[in-house]
């Protein structure tokens, strides 16, 4: 699916950057137009509607670069097959593409079994935003906490089926997370997609679920399932009233899905940067970060350097994860 974003003409830009003094050229090539001169082409690797398309379409929205930029969103294979077109896309600017935490567990879950690495094959240009997971519960669970849930499922090891969207996505990975820290045992229900799980979990046939609150806040305040707590340090705009998970009587684990922008490898530094500084514009932006407020995302608009040690953490953080609970995934 693809949407246009319109901007200044590209006459207009084109001129407005060739009379500019010091204008930035692509390397090696003395007298080309300054970037961008045509419309940028920005590969979302999943489908329409989710948080994933839904940041990246409001960020693109109040980014300004003076071109276009067409959102083509290819779904399909853990997001594999959007990653894979800009790994092997003309590192000229005209290519980007948005990740979330589950494109820093794929590093280790498809070690030696990609075309391309998750992280040498890009370069980081921003991360906009962050959203900690939300701990649900059914109804029938009889648990009103955090330290509750933990009590419950060191008295009833293995009784405790949690869903998730799938083996290695970060719903999946932060259970994982919870029971090594603290020492419990669940049984986990991969579904494709969060939809299907959140079902189960409204009718009983699953006892808990950690997502995003994007998909699921609404099923909490139409009282179908009980949040516990957010992972999260402090209390995130747009779900105040949800607990932390320390408030809620558990230990201080924090664990997110994010929105990060990236461009394929060898890019040009100066066009990583110009892009990244007008994201981190775009992020400040007061009508973005109340759209964003509303999906439970907490804005970042991270630089390309802080945006690459974040992802390395992240990468570090989930292998140690993947590893002690022997998570594994066909290729």
């Amino acid at each position: 699916m693809k949407t246009k974003f319109n901007r200044r003409s590209i006459l207009a830009a084109s001129a407005a950057a060739a009379l500019a003094p010091g204008a930035a050229l692509f390397p090696g090539q003395a007298g080309a137009q300054a970037w961008p001169n045509k419309p940028i082409r920005w590969v979302v690797p999943y489908t329409a509607g989710g948080l994933t398309d839904s940041v990246t379409r409001l960020t693109l929205e109040k980014t300004n670069v003076g071109q276009t930029f067409v959102v083509d969103n290819k779904p399909g294979a853990n997001s594999l097959i959007g990653a894979e077109i800009v790994a092997n896309a003309p590192p000229d600017g005209y290519t980007f593409l948005t990740v979330i935490a589950a494109h820093a567990a794929n590093k280790t879950l498809y070690e030696g079994k990609l075309k391309f690495d998750p992280v040498a094959s890009f370069a980081p240009v921003s991360l906009v935003g962050i959203a900690p997971i939300m701990i649900l519960v059914s109804n029938d669970m009889p648990v009103k906490s955090v330290g509750e849930l933990i009590d419950y499922a060191k008295k009833n090891p293995g009784k405790i089926s949690f869903g998730s969207s799938g083996v290695g996505a970060a719903a999946h990975l932060s259970t994982e997370l919870i029971m090594q820290v603290t020492g419990t045992k669940m049984v986990h229900v991969p579904y494709k997609g969060t939809a299907p799980a959140l079902a189960d979990l409204m009718s009983g046939n699953l006892q808990l679920l950690l997502d995003v609150p994007i998909g699921t806040m609404s099923q909490v305040r139409a009282g179908k399932v009980r949040a516990l707590a957010m992972m999260s340090k402090d209390r995130v705009p747009g779900a105040e009233d949800i607990p932390t998970i320390v408030e809620s009587g558990g230990p201080l684990i924090e664990s997110s899905s994010w929105v990060m922008f990236m461009a394929p490898a060898n890019t040009p530094k100066d066009i990583v940067d110009k892009l990244g500084a007008e994201v981190a514009k775009a992020v400040k932006d007061e009508a973005l970060r109340k759209r964003l407020a509303e999906q439970a995302v907490i804005p970042v608009g991270a630089t390309p350097a802080e945006t690459a040690k974040f992802l390395n953490d992240e990468v570090e953080k989930w292998r140690k994860v993947i590893t002690t609970a022997g998570v594994k995934i066909e290729a």
